[in-house]
């Protein structure tokens, strides 16, 4: 019983109270979980196991709705739907869909956690989802890190960084980021992008405590019109300024936290995209993005992905992936629109 009421305990549904939600994974209607629960049971101890109903079932289904599944197959099976998922599943596939039996904010957490426990660090993760996810994603994320791990994301990722790379991300896991304003202070955009160019390429070496502070306390709103300010005073833009004054993990967080400001779909769409196209695609990468992203803001990429690259993103899955990992990523992609 541990697994389930670890993982299905909560349900955190506030997540991005202040962003809209473009989802391709919605409700199902006419949802039945005994229904559902019975095909799963069944399509598991189908002779070779049949992923296909697996990948239609929890593809199509929230979160929410996989949970009524698990206590519905719980209390048929009299066995944890999710370690029969991971007894009858494996590799690709088996990673997506137990990625699935987690709500975004658990999934997150775990991700982050994976990041940082065990030997080395990656980075490249931690950076992803520390300076992609909102403010308020960003609380509930501490909030259910310590009732998973008993731990406390701001001392792990402190133990685990140094320098002025973790100063910046303690600062964004503080959550002290400023809330939209229905008014536009002028005075304060003007100030804070002359601040940033003063603090960087004005002067030699940088001054990256101002940039943090801006970056990590702004709102975004805001932080988009300092950006347009800037380049009034700085004869280079602000990503091109960030490349030009900091280098290794704080320049790939501080460019991350930029595009999302500016564009947070299109930085997942190009994401997408670099990782299918690299050699030995990044399959945990694309995993990662698809699945956090399909209740939250998935159908936006793929908006973005189609304005960007000309093609759709459920066409670049079918070209750079295969079998049943191909399946279950176009199941949460949805139908080309």
């Amino acid at each position: 019983m541990a697994m389930i009421s670890e993982f299905l305990g909560q349900l955190s549904l506030n997540i991005g109270s202040h962003e809209p939600t473009y989802p391709t994974v919605v409700p199902a209607v006419d949802f039945d979980p005994d229904r559902d629960a019975a095909r799963i049971e069944t399509a598991i101890k189908t002779k070779g196991v049949d992923e296909q109903t697996i990948i239609d079932v929890l593809t199509k289904r929230t979160y929410a709705q996989r949970r009524d599944i698990a206590f519905a197959y719980e209390r048929r099976a009299k066995k944890d739907m999710i370690s029969a998922l991971k007894g009858a599943l494996s590799g690709s596939l088996e990673t997506v869909i137990l990625g699935l039996m987690k709500s975004t904010v658990q999934y997150d957490a775990s991700e982050i956690r994976g990041s940082i426990k065990g030997l080395g660090t990656d980075e490249e993760t931690l950076i992803e989802i520390l300076c992609s996810r909102s403010n308020d994603e960003l609380v509930e994320i501490k909030k259910v890190y310590k009732e998973l791990f008993k731990k406390d994301l701001e001392k792990d990722v402190a133990g685990d960084t140094s320098g002025n790379f973790a100063k910046l991300l303690l600062a964004l896991v503080q959550t002290k980021r400023a809330e939209p304003s229905a008014v536009v202070d002028y005075e304060k955009i003007d100030e804070d992008a002359r601040a940033l160019y003063d603090a960087g390429v004005k002067i030699r070496g940088t001054d990256v405590a101002t940039w943090v502070s801006i970056m990590s306390e702004r709102s975004v709103p805001h932080l988009q019109k300092v950006f347009q300010r800037y380049k009034s005073y700085s004869p280079y833009d602000m990503q091109e300024s960030i490349v030009k004054e900091v280098k290794g993990d704080l320049q790939k967080s501080f460019l991350v936290l930029v595009q999302c400001f500016e564009n947070k779909q299109l930085f997942f769409a190009k994401r997408l995209n670099e990782a299918m196209k690299s050699k030995g695609a990044k399959e945990k990468i694309v995993t990662r993005i698809i699945v956090s992203r399909c209740e939250v803001d998935l159908k936006k990429i793929c908006s973005e992905y189609k304005t960007n690259f000309g093609q759709t993103l459920q066409r670049t899955v079918m070209e750079h992936t295969k079998g049943d990992y191909q399946k279950v990523l176009l199941g949460l992609c949805g139908p080309e629109e």
